[in-house]
């Protein structure tokens, strides 16, 4: 009975807390942490977001952000470029390799115009951070492209991914700022000569 007593006082100072109960709020079903028409009510792939059990040094913030980008993902999965363009805030920004930056949601979501059957983005965050006032944050990984040449070959391609996430004057989130670029090339491929 005092183990279940002092379960009980514990839930109750941690649920308690500011932070936590906000965090535990926002990461509930229907919370409004993410509001993308059509998308919002997609459930968290498995495997995306980090066990905090075996990475005990997540805090609720870097959690908070990795659900984000778990939905974030399966609505690409689900509903392409269309998906893509809908989680950018207003003045958002793509960065990408070899291409110049893209300027707003509307700019961004004229670009991301690929079908999910014809183009299947895919990335998995690999951390996240969040800032000191809990409203804006990030989250890295692998992502991985994958489409057809016009012969009908499988054609791949990766690399990493930065992602800036916002906390929007309204409770929702959005992409700041995404960013990638392409895997570098195996070690020592850089840096050899061509041989005569």
């Amino acid at each position: 009975m005092l183990r279940v007593t002092l379960n009980s006082i514990m839930f109750c100072a941690i649920a308690s807390s500011p932070l936590i109960a906000q965090t535990i709020a926002q990461s509930g079903a229907g919370s409004g942490i993410i509001a993308t028409s059509g998308f919002d009510s997609l459930a968290q792939s498995p495997g995306i977001v980090s066990n905090p059990l075996s990475q005990p040094t997540l805090t609720p913030g870097a959690l908070v952000l990795l659900e984000l980008e778990g939905r974030f993902s399966q609505a690409v999965a689900e509903g392409g470029g269309k998906a893509f363009g809908s989680w950018f805030a207003e003045d958002g920004v793509t960065l990408n390799n070899g291409k110049p930056a893209i300027l707003g949601r509307t700019a961004i979501a004229a670009q991301a115009q690929w079908d999910p059957k014809t183009y299947q983005l895919t990335w998995t965050p690999q951390g996240a951070q969040m800032g000191p006032s809990n409203d804006m944050g990030f989250t890295w990984g692998h992502y991985e492209g994958h489409s057809k040449d016009k012969n009908g070959e499988p054609v791949v391609i990766s690399g990493r991914y930065f992602t800036i996430w916002k906390k929007l004057p309204n409770g929702t989130w959005k992409v700041a700022l995404d960013a990638s670029a392409e895997e570098p090339p195996p070690t020592k491929e850089c840096c050899t000569l061509p041989k005569p």
